[in-house]
């Protein structure tokens, strides 16, 4: 093992970010962004970036590490975090990895066995020639547990080229370091309300000119849409496809079936310590955190 690692994981909208940051400052450690969003550059109030007021000082890694389209792989995600990792604890510092990408998160903690293999455009060829049902039996066999829709097959076709590209063995894994794991939740009435009035507040920011921007810059509205939730329904609004309205009702109601993905995929972490957050988090945490140095 090469040191100690402490994990804040939960749901969009559920404080984990401002979590993490007052936990690395009490103890001077360094956050990790465990995010697939916050790794492009420009893909700021659509994907929850900090600001660096909000960091308060605390130092952040893998944030801003690519330009949006580029194609940036769950293997990319774990060699640049291994690295942020080991250099932090190298200096004598705590790394805090906070996230929501739940995979990501789990590429790190439990150390997935990848591989380096780039996107195979021969591959893609030799999927589509399946029909859709076929397709998801491969996914089930290599996934069991996979929440994609059966009939999706945009959507089960990318994972089995995702699960390619990174040569995914859920099987083989090699943990690096030693992990407390905190999760971060609400009552579900209150996260829903939270994420309503996060989005009004990011809408509010300029979310919209965000996404626009992007698109005059010549990003495609291809890599915007898959990258879901707020910068696919507002590429989409920003298409035709939707008025203001719909596209609002629309978001809100994707981001809370997103949250409740979130919440099923980490109720499966094994040892992770859920912080009341309508009590005092830092409090529990801290306990928690002193127990786990003093081990």
């Amino acid at each position: 093992m090469h040191g100690k690692l402490i994990a804040v994981m939960g749901t969009n909208a559920s404080g984990k970010s401002g979590l993490g940051i007052e936990l690395a400052a009490r103890y001077g450690g360094e956050v990790v962004s465990a995010d697939s969003r916050q790794v492009f550059r420009g893909l700021d109030l659509g994907s929850g970036k900090i600001t660096p007021e909000e960091a308060k000082g605390v130092p952040h890694h893998l944030i801003d590490v690519c330009e949006p389209g580029e194609f940036f792989s769950m293997a990319d995600f774990q060699r640049l975090a291994y690295a942020a990792i080991d250099d932090i604890l190298s200096r004598g510092k705590i790394p805090f990895l906070v996230g929501g990408t739940g995979l990501y998160v789990d590429a790190v903690i439990d150390g997935y066995e990848l591989s380096e293999i780039e996107p195979d455009l021969e591959f893609r060829a030799h999927l589509e020639t399946f029909e859709t049902p076929a397709l998801y039996a491969m996914l089930k066999e290599k996934l069991p547990n996979t929440e994609i829709d059966p009939k999706n097959r945009n959507r089960v076709m990318r994972a089995l080229e995702r699960l390619a590209a990174d040569d995914y063995h859920p099987g083989r894994r090699s943990p690096r370091y030693e992990v407390l794991k905190l999760g971060v939740t609400w009552p579900r009435e209150i996260l829903k309300q939270r994420i309503d009035e996060r989005l009004e507040r990011r809408l509010q920011q300029g979310m919209i000119d965000e996404v626009k921007g992007l698109m005059d810059a010549g990003v495609s509205t291809e890599f915007l849409t898959k990258l879901g939730l707020e910068y696919r329904y507002i590429t989409e609004y920003l298409l035709g496809k939707w008025t203001y309205d719909q596209m609002l009702d629309e978001l809100a109601r994707a981001i809370k079936r997103f949250a409740k993905r979130q919440m099923t995929w980490f109720r499966k972490e094994e040892n992770l310590h859920w912080l009341d957050m309508s009590a005092d988090p830092v409090k529990q945490a801290v306990e928690l955190i002193d127990a786990f140095l003093k081990e």
